[in-house]
């Protein structure tokens, strides 16, 4: 064991196939007690805490090898995560405390308590855009609420999840948090377990798999997925700030963000300021070549590459690229690119893009695109450019999705306390905070009463009437 500034570092050697004896092992921590006080759960808070702060450059790195993230999309995965530790921090106690329940008059004398307690043991699995933010994320409230946790990184992002591998044995001893690297079918092992929950952030058709594996032991399950986030713009909206946030949302990790907008409906009369302003704040972001530009970021794969560019070579040939379609197979960029399409036919509305590719269509009035929304699946985000404050309400009042963000896109995900989750096919569940906190706790009820006040009432021969009993607890 070793200790580095005031940091308790324990060495264990890297990991290997994961077996039910290993999960037992993990959640021996939670079944003694031992992960139950408050000074346990700021330890390892503490732990990750230390690993975030003293490896900063070698994730930046790790991100830069993977995606070609520029240095300050790879500093925003590791400040948002120092956001939520920084939250959990303050409010552990809190969060922690019982909290007490009004007892009604036929249970009294009585003390009525919601109790938060540790779950057991979580399997974390991880994404491969934000390969380091949304990995560690859900630990961060996985920890507070007393846990212990496997960690199922992204084999997509290699580098990442050499990392991840790599540090976490060096902060956390091997009964508390394990890294288990590999391929899907290593996950697919990790699912059937029976571990006390799952946690998976990713596409939907892998998280469908996930839900089946873990419906064999009853293991509930947080999903976070994605699905065709709309941009609305209506009249009300600055078109230039408009525009440069959505080109921005686009180029953000080159696109690939479960909140990033996925097409937008623009209200006709502002489709060609909207396309104008957008060129040019295209340009003022990324230059003139944006496929050359040091901030956009590549995408993971060679195969996504090629899905994206085929999607793209198909417009081309109809001629409904508005603005961009530049493209570097060499390192896997393609820039932001507005491309024009007329209805929900279109192969770039068949699926969740995750790129830089924003499909533009038209719409004659806000009514319109609130009955577009009414009839899509419910996405994980919606945002709306412009309109008054009874168009924001109409469109909260008459919409379904699991965030909505009224003149910018994205930063919604980065509220700490603020809960994130999708709703139907965007996802279940939420985290993030106090909600995070709840997520990996169980509720426990407990009624405590004493021996000194027992009424014959309760119990047969009954004598009292229904109607009087009635009358006395309505």
């Amino acid at each position: 064991m070793q200790r580095s500034q005031g940091t308790v570092m324990v060495q264990i050697a890297e990991s290997s196939p994961f077996s039910a004896t290993d999960l037992d092992a993990l959640r021996a921590p939670v079944v003694t007690g031992t992960s139950r006080p408050e000074a346990w759960r700021r330890l390892q808070l503490d732990r990750l805490h230390a690993l975030v702060c003293g490896h900063e450059q070698e994730v930046l790195d790790a991100l830069h090898q993977d995606l070609l993230k520029p240095p300050l999309e790879g500093m925003a995965e590791v400040v948002s995560l120092l956001q939520e530790l920084k939250l959990a921090r303050r409010n552990l106690r809190r969060w922690m405390r019982p909290q007490s329940i009004r007892v009604p008059l036929v249970q009294q004398p009585g003390r009525a308590q919601l109790i938060r307690e540790p779950l057991g043991c979580v399997l974390l699995i991880g994404p491969w855009n934000l390969p380091f933010s949304l990995t560690f994320w859900p630990l961060v409230s996985a920890l507070a609420a007393g846990n212990t946790a496997v960690i199922k990184p992204s084999e997509q992002a290699t580098a990442t999840a050499e990392l991840i591998e790599r540090l976490v044995p060096l902060y956390f001893p091997g009964d508390v948090v394990r890294v288990v690297n590999g391929d899907a079918r290593v996950a697919a092992n990790l699912v059937r377990l029976r571990f006390d929950h799952i946690f998976f952030t990713g596409g939907g058709r892998i998280g469908a798999k996930v839900l089946e594996g873990a419906a064999a032991n009853l293991t509930p399950v947080t999903l976070e997925l994605g699905g065709k986030n709309p941009a609305v713009v209506i009249p009300g909206a600055d078109l230039a700030v408009t525009a440069r946030r959505l080109i921005w949302g686009k180029g953000f990790n080159a696109g690939q963000a479960c909140v990033a907008p996925d097409h937008i409906l623009v209200d006709q009369s502002l489709r060609e300021p909207l396309l104008q302003a957008m060129t040019d704040q295209r340009r003022a972001l990324y230059g003139a070549n944006p496929v050359q530009s040091e901030h956009l970021a590549s995408l993971i794969s060679e195969r996504h590459y090629q899905r994206l560019a085929g999607l793209l070579d198909t417009a081309r040939s109809e001629g409904r690229v508005l603005l961009g379609g530049e493209c570097d197979a060499t390192q896997r960029r393609i820039a932001p690119t507005l491309i024009s399409i007329q209805n929900d036919s279109d192969p770039l509305m068949a699926d969740e893009l995750f790129g830089p590719l924003l499909p533009m269509i038209e719409i004659p009035d806000f009514k319109a695109a609130i009955t577009r929304l009414q009839q899509q699946d419910k996405p994980l985000a919606i945002y709306l450019f412009g309109g008054d404050p009874s168009e924001q309400d109409q469109l909260l009042h008459s919409t379904s999705s699991g965030t909505v963000c009224f003149n910018d896109v994205i930063l919604q995900a980065g509220v700490p306390g603020l809960p994130f989750g999708g709703v139907g096919a965007s996802g279940m569940g939420t985290h993030h905070g106090e909600a995070g906190f709840r997520t990996f706790s169980h509720e426990r009820s407990v009624l405590k009463r004493p021996f000194w006040l027992d009424l014959p009432q309760r119990y047969p021969p009954y004598t009292l009437k229904p109607e009087t009993f009635r009358r006395l607890l309505s």
